[in-house]
């Protein structure tokens, strides 16, 4: 399973590279104003210097909502690097979009999934991914990581190549689920995947180790 960080902040970015284990990014608006980037140029700079740090691919979000719109700013963003995978919205238009992508040899991600209808058309129109939201859905009370399930079954079906990217992770738990069904690609918060280091075991285990090469060694 890819290991993608949902973040666009570059120093997190960079941690989780240094890490080892980085895959791609993903982000979105909320995620850019969450770190100050405003206005169309910074956007897109900003976007340039998470692809300069990863080896990827980095997901970037379309705002428009209409059909043109989406394909004007999509054809932008992958013009700013081979690593861009153009994120469009799981609307009407957006489906259209990503079918125009497809046909133009451009990654999409299908964002905002909430069903397995949902994915299916996402996925006959030649997306590259969809994000189907785990953590969202749990906070509903339905289980997110049974639509990962129907969304896998469904794609090995009729062998679709559209990767499921599991978004909206919340915790490890979340990751080992994903990875047990099958999910293609997880993204979600650094701390969450640094989590998967931790087990008091480990840490006693360790603390007793080092222990008894101190008493051996004295």
């Amino acid at each position: 399973m890819k290991f993608f960080i949902d973040t666009a902040n570059l120093a997190e970015i960079q941690e989780a590279y240094d890490f080892g284990v980085l895959d791609g990014v993903t982000t979105n608006p909320s995620l850019m104003a969450k770190e100050g980037i405003s206005g169309k140029n910074n956007v897109l700079k900003h976007y340039k210097a998470i692809c300069d740090i990863v080896d990827g691919d980095v997901s970037a979000e379309v705002i428009a909502t209409d059909y043109e719109g989406m394909i004007r700013e999509g054809e932008e963003l992958a013009e700013l690097d081979e690593k861009i995978v153009v994120k469009i919205p799981m609307i009407r238009d957006g489906i259209k979009a990503i079918k125009y992508f497809s046909e133009k040899g451009i990654k999409t991600n299908c964002t905002l999934i909430f069903s397995a209808g949902q994915a299916l058309l996402a996925a006959k129109a030649g997306a590259t991914y969809v994000s189907p939201f785990i953590g969202r859905l749990d906070d509903t009370g339905y289980d997110g990581i049974d639509l990962i399930e129907q969304i896998r079954t469904i794609f090995d079906n009729y062998g679709f190549d559209t990767e499921i990217l599991a978004a909206s992770i919340r915790n490890p738990i979340h990751i080992i689920k994903c990875a047990e069904i099958g999910s293609d690609v997880m993204t979600g918060p650094l701390s969450a995947i640094l989590a998967l280091l931790k087990h008091p075991l480990t840490e006693n285990g360790l603390k007793q180790f080092l222990a008894d090469h101190a008493k051996a060694n004295a």
